[in-house]
């Protein structure tokens, strides 16, 4: 007698069958979308505070080789009639009340008129300011409107002209808490002792913070030039966004320049690694990585006879 035994039935064939396939997700897509915007609002004033160095950097060495480049004789009577000019004019200023930039009040007569002073012909740089403590390389512009200093330092017409000589006080002043760019925004984390470079026409000069302070508009008398005295101050805005009040750092010149401050100058300007940039980009990556994961959907298919 044959005995027949009964197969178990195969209960993987009975089970359905489990395959994936991407699935477009409007909701994913909303959160990535929103996490992307997110990522660029936090991430924008790092980006564009490094786009603007770069740009002020490439100025900043534009300048250099300009002055490179130039004729001795035309650096030398540039300063001259600079020298001429501080010793022609009225030193003072104001710190107008509610206003974002300080107001020259000096007055000069019968020489280069301001605009045309440090000028190359090609560039409208006339100087340059380096502070090592907050990483700050700028260009200095002529005058203090709104469209300078968005490009950088301005001179503040009025006083002496940043070239040193003693009985001469120079201003120089830039924002603060821009989005698009640092500019002076730390300038109330330098102290005394700390030290900046101002270089125009290829001369390096180098100051020495003496004093700090916050004081309001109306307080002017520390811009006055000293006989004494080779100075330079300055400023900017404060508190940030309110502006009621204004930072003051004076500094006088130490003389002779360090020889390591004029090989600082003639080095190219440094901008940094664009970390921020390397962040967006790495976060763009892993928000796609995420969208893409989640539009794999697990599909069940049941299991049919016929296959």
């Amino acid at each position: 007698m044959t005995t027949v035994t009964a197969q178990p039935e195969n209960p993987i064939e009975d089970s359905p069958t489990e395959s994936k396939k991407w699935v477009f997700s409007w909701l994913a897509c909303f959160a990535c979308v929103t996490a992307v915007a997110a990522l660029l609002v936090g991430l924008y004033p790092a980006t564009a505070s490094w786009f603007s160095a770069r740009e002020q950097a490439r100025i900043v060495d534009s300048y250099g080789s300009q002055i490179e480049n130039a004729k001795p004789r035309s650096s030398s009577e540039l300063m001259a009639l600079a020298h001429e000019y501080n010793a022609q004019l009225s030193v003072g200023a104001s710190l107008d009340a509610w206003a974002n930039i300080p107001r020259g009040t000096g007055m000069v007569e019968d020489v280069v008129p301001y605009k045309d002073q440090l000028r190359f012909d090609g560039s409208d740089v006339m100087s340059r300011i380096r502070i090592p403590k907050i990483n700050v390389d700028l260009p200095i512009y002529h005058g203090t409107d709104d469209e300078t200093l968005l490009k950088g330092a301005g001179h503040l017409e009025g006083t002496s002209l940043p070239v040193g000589g003693l009985g001469t006080h120079s201003v120089i002043t830039a924002h603060r808490g821009l989005a698009e760019a640092t500019m002076f925004t730390n300038l109330n984390k330098v102290g005394v002792g700390d030290r900046f470079t101002v270089e125009t026409l290829g001369e390096v000069m180098t100051y020495e913070i003496r004093d700090t302070k916050v004081v309001s508009p109306e307080n002017t008398e520390f811009l006055r030039a000293n006989a004494d005295q080779d100075l330079v101050t300055l400023v900017t805005c404060t508190p940030l966004g309110i502006n009621t009040h204004r930072i003051l750092v004076t500094a006088e010149r130490v003389t002779p320049t360090p020889q390591a401050d004029i090989e600082a100058a003639r080095a190219k300007a440094e901008v940094g690694f664009p970390y921020s940039l390397l962040g967006l980009g790495i976060g763009i990556i892993i928000i796609g990585i995420l969208f893409w994961r989640s539009g794999y959907l697990a599909v069940k298919k049941p299991h049919t006879d016929d296959e």
